[in-house]
């Protein structure tokens, strides 16, 4: 069975509702299992159980929160060389323009040299239908990628 694994943090509720949507999505590809966690919860464990992930944060200060910022901390050293080509994907939620966090979390990213494998869902302002869609469509993307085995 395939694993995906969506981290995030939320303090207004807005991410947490894209990160939903992201489960949604993925849980729509068949024999995917999906693992929804906040990020203070999130254990190395759960990122090598992983077939792939998707990462949310809000902006905070024109970068990505201190509770993911943390999970990387947490789960650096005992994922490297573990984790080579781990697809992921990224969702956040802005008061700016996301750009910040993004730049923030592909730098981190290419320390674990993870692999992004679809373009990023950034909400500026409220969470519209819309966005929840795209959040469902990077949820599907990631997981059929990954049970198709083309990541």
């Amino acid at each position: 069975m395939t694993k995906i694994l969506i981290v995030y943090h939320t303090q207004t509720g807005n991410t947490k509702k894209m990160a939903e949507a992201v489960a949604e999505g993925a849980r729509a590809v068949e024999g995917v299992e999906v693992i929804l966690k906040k990020a203070a919860d999130a254990t190395l464990e759960d990122l090598l159980a992983a077939d792939g992930m998707a990462l949310g944060t809000p902006e905070n200060f024109g970068y990505m929160s201190g509770m993911l910022k943390d999970f990387f901390d947490r789960t650096y050293q005992g994922a490297q060389e573990k984790v080579f080509r781990k697809p992921f994907v990224v969702f956040i939620s802005a008061g700016n323009d996301g750009s910040g966090a993004l730049k923030a979390i592909e730098r981190i990213a290419l320390g674990y040299k993870f692999k992004t494998v679809f373009d990023p869902v950034i909400s500026t302002g409220k969470i519209t239908e819309d966005i929840l869609e795209k959040c469902r469509e990077l949820g599907g993307t990631i997981a059929g990628g990954c049970q198709m085995g083309i990541y």
